[in-house]
């Protein structure tokens, strides 16, 4: 059975930086393309950044252009989101996807697999 674990998460202050990593198992890693989402209190679910595994290819919010980095490792079946000049308004749960339907964000039923997710908080 498929599996994401996402890690990496906890409190820093504006400004300061993260990076959060999502393992992957159980899935031919590189058919996927794997999404970072977040989702605030009270807020729906915003997907931030992709990558496609395959060849790196990447797709960014607009929110986080320029703060945020994505990259993989294949050989680690993992991905990792490196957040930077962070704010307070990044705060919220950041969940790993993955989707064989390419770069994009979609609604939901498109991915075969989501992490548990992990808390990021950034105080101000």
């Amino acid at each position: 059975e498929g599996q994401l674990v996402e890690s990496g998460g906890g409190l820093v202050q504006t400004g300061g930086s993260l990076r959060l990593s999502c393992v992957a198992s159980g899935f031919n890693f590189e058919d996927y393309t794997i999404d970072w989402y977040r989702q605030a209190p009270g807020k729906e679910r915003e997907g931030v950044v992709g990558i496609r595994t395959n060849d790196g290819s990447t797709y960014f919010a607009d929110s986080v252009k320029g703060r945020f980095t994505i990259f993989r490792d294949n050989a680690k079946k993992t991905v990792y989101l490196q957040m930077d000049s962070l704010k307070p308004e990044d705060t919220a749960v950041y969940y790993c996807a993955a989707t064989t339907w390419g770069l994009g964000f979609y609604v939901g039923y498109e991915y075969d697999y989501w992490g548990q997710g992990t808390q990021v908080t950034v105080s101000s």
